[in-house]
């Protein structure tokens, strides 16, 4: 059992809480106790007192020497999941991929892992072959900066726009000075000719502030010569075609003799290429890609080169460099290479059997992971009622989760652009379970996951979570709700069914920042009649009595003459009157009707008089006295409901207050089940106080007295 104290954090000033180890613990209570306080400090605590500095409540946050924020008892939790709205927020719906990191989270576990670990053994032998040769690594990257300069078009001709066509307009130029730039010949034919074409053109912009030269102040200047070598040289071409021969000459072994002899008088050229030569440059750019693409292929081969194929002998047979095929590059020094990778190759092809058998067995394995999360999940969007279906496939080399709708054929590319924000909480729920599986956690933490969805969606979502081999029972976890539904189907409702998550419920309350928590049982759940019918019975008081009494009536749809005399008491009408047919005007009942109605009101409350209790109620000093002398919150609001029918709504705050109350507190109780508010009082401190301090105000009979 862990005794969790935390303190000063946010608006909590103490809170004491329970955690079963092993078990899920329902921590119920109203909104703006604290309950996201709770879930922020367990998680903040776990990765470092230090990281609790961020809940320092306000009041304390200017002097230092105030106490901070502290949490005791949960040494033991080092590791915390938590979810909450910020868990959806930051869940980034990719396109054409439902559910971020779908693979790290699905397929890639601990047995995934072991089987690709087996299967890439096979294959290192030929990986070391590539590492043994650090001068071919350097030629790689040669050769892809060259195939990357001539880029090819769909009809098999050179791009114009590629950086080694632009190149060549300048390559014979760099070779042959043109006559008039003869001077400059040292600087376009030195080391680093377009740095000086580009420092030189940048000078150009001052040859009309004077006659002496913008470089050496000389005063003799051509200044017509100057211009001419930016339109003869172009700076970014110069560095490209300087690039590209620097490339060619660190490959020259690699290219069979004839042919690095033609690549050298193309990048010579005075004039642009001829479509032979262009030919022979896009011939080039093929053999070099098929070069580099076998290279890569046999470098990274693992699972997912096998895992869509059958022909394993076929796949690795392509995997062979046939150079008879590439002649531009067939020299001595490619074929020693080339024969080293082919050999491991065919060690590789020659233990076929045995890797066949390996891949088959983790293709397997991926099969029952992609079935068995695809069924989990697909089977909780049918249960909560999604239209929705997921399907996991495989990628180049990972795999992926993609949305389906039952509507319409293909999958969903954006999926963050159609699902509302309950079904995207819904797919998160879904990602933070298996996430949970993944990691492990010493601790689970679930604020408020399923108060925004309706009934259904709210049982097939704690179902998915708590039930069956994939969900997190067996965690510590700790839900934090304001919801009473959860701890209905759990603990009473079909409490058999969630029997194995050891749940456990709390109440929270909350006076003056100090959060306290009290054990809720099967029993202590009762139907909305049973809790009417025990407080007739506990309360001493009058009034309080009317008001669950008029409650029960309504409950059992019993709106008559009981009703309506019950309801005319707690407004304080001398004449008990019902709703008349002009819209709000009352009629009164008849002698006969309010005999009839407090004869079956005294069945439940004999000492009933509807005179004396309108008479003493009308006094607020009397009604003052009932709200201060009753503990429960939810008897106090109802009694300052029957106050503001005596004195009326005379600020804006008791008029606002007046609204909560009214449409929160008086319409929308739980009908079925719920907490008798006697020993669980779900009304927020903050509402009670304002009653109280509105209650204590004199009403203006009495400031007159």
């Amino acid at each position: 059992m862990y005794d969790i104290k935390i303190r000063n954090c946010n608006s909590i000033e103490s809170a004491a809480l329970s955690l079963t180890p092993a078990a899920l613990n329902i921590k119920y209570g109203p909104n703006g106790i604290g309950k996201s306080t709770i879930s922020r400090a367990l998680k903040l605590n776990a990765e470092g007192a230090e990281a609790l500095e961020v809940l320092r409540p306000f009041k304390y946050r200017a002097d230092p020497d105030q106490p901070g924020p502290e949490v005791s008892g949960a040494e033991a939790i080092k590791t915390v999941l938590v979810f909450s709205d910020r868990y959806v927020e930051q869940f980034a719906f990719q396109r054409d991929e439902v559910l971020k990191d779908s693979f790290e989270i699905f397929i890639n576990t601990d047995e995934y892992k072991q089987g690709i670990e087996q299967i890439a053994a096979m294959f290192d032998e030929l990986r070391a072959a590539f590492d043994v040769q650090p001068a071919f690594d350097e030629a790689v990257l040669d050769f892809t900066e060259l195939r990357d300069a001539f880029s090819v078009t769909k009809t098999q001709s050179l791009s114009k726009a590629s950086r080694g066509v632009k190149a060549l307009k300048v390559g014979g130029k760099l070779q042959s000075v043109p006559e008039p730039l003869q001077g400059y010949s040292n600087f376009i034919q030195g080391d680093n000719p377009a740095a000086w074409v580009a420092w030189q053109a940048k000078g150009q912009a001052f040859l009309e502030q004077s006659d002496n030269c913008p470089f050496c102040s000389t005063p003799s200047l051509n200044k017509e010569t100057a211009r001419r070598v930016s339109k003869e040289y172009d700076s970014a071409a110069v560095k490209n075609m300087s690039a590209l021969r620097e490339v060619i000459d660190r490959l020259g072994s690699y290219f069979d003799e004839q042919d690095l002899a033609t690549l050298n008088q193309i990048t010579s050229l005075l004039t642009d290429p001829t479509p032979e030569q262009s030919k022979f440059l896009v011939s080039l750019h093929t053999q070099v890609e098929t070069f580099l693409q076998k290279l890569r292929t046999a470098k990274q081969v693992s699972f997912h080169t096998f895992a869509k194929v059958n022909d394993v002998e076929n796949v690795l047979r392509d995997m062979e460099i046939d150079l008879r095929l590439m002649r531009s590059l067939d020299s001595h020094a490619t074929r020693s290479v080339v024969e080293i990778i082919n050999g491991k190759l065919q060690d590789v092809a020659d233990r076929v059997g045995e890797i066949k058998g390996h891949i088959g067995r983790q293709q397997f394995r991926v099969a029952g992971l992609i079935r068995t999360n695809q069924d989990a999940i697909n089977e909780f969007l049918d249960s909560a009622g999604y239209r929705y279906q997921v399907r996991i496939e495989a990628e180049a080399d990972s795999y992926r989760m993609i949305l389906e709708h039952q509507d319409a054929a293909g999958h969903i590319e954006s999926a963050g652009d159609h699902l509302s924000y309950g079904e995207k909480n819904a797919f998160a729920l879904v990602l933070f379970m298996h996430e949970v599986l993944r990691k492990k956690p010493d601790l689970v933490v679930l604020d408020d996951p399923v108060s925004s969805f309706d009934k259904t969606k709210k049982f097939a979502i704690l179902n998915q979570l708590f039930q069956g081999p994939g969900s997190i029972r067996g965690f510590t976890t700790l839900l934090l709700t304001h919801d009473l539904e959860p701890a209905i189907d759990i603990v009473r409702s079909v409490a058999d069914r969630f029997k194995a998550s050891n749940a456990v419920v709390h109440f929270l309350s909350a006076q003056g920042g100090d959060v306290t928590e009290k054990r809720v049982a099967k029993e202590d759940i009762s139907t909305f009649l049973e809790v009417c019918v025990a407080n007739i019975g506990a309360s001493s008081d009058d009034v309080i009595k009317c008001i669950y009494l008029r409650r029960l009536f309504e409950a059992r749809g019993e709106r008559g003459t009981e009703y309506d005399l019950l309801s005319s008491l707690l407004h304080l009408r001398p004449v008990p009157s019902r709703y008349g047919s002009t819209l709000g005007e009352f009629e009164p009942l008849s002698a006969q009707e309010v005999l009839r109605a407090t004869e079956s009101v005294k069945k439940h409350f004999p000492d009933f008089d509807y005179d004396r209790i309108v008479v003493d109620s009308s006094d607020p000093v009397v009604l003052r006295a009932k709200f201060h002398a009753t503990t429960v919150g939810y008897e106090k609001v109802q009694l300052y409901r029957v106050y503001l029918e005596l004195t009326g709504q005379r600020t804006n705050s008791a008029t606002a207050i007046a609204k909560f109350v009214n449409e929160t507190f008086h319409i929308e109780n739980e009908y079925v089940m719920q907490l008798n508010p006697r020993e669980y009082d779900t009304v927020p401190s903050f509402i009670v106080a304002k009653c109280a301090e509105l209650i204590d105000v004199p009403t203006e009979g009495e400031q007159g007295g």
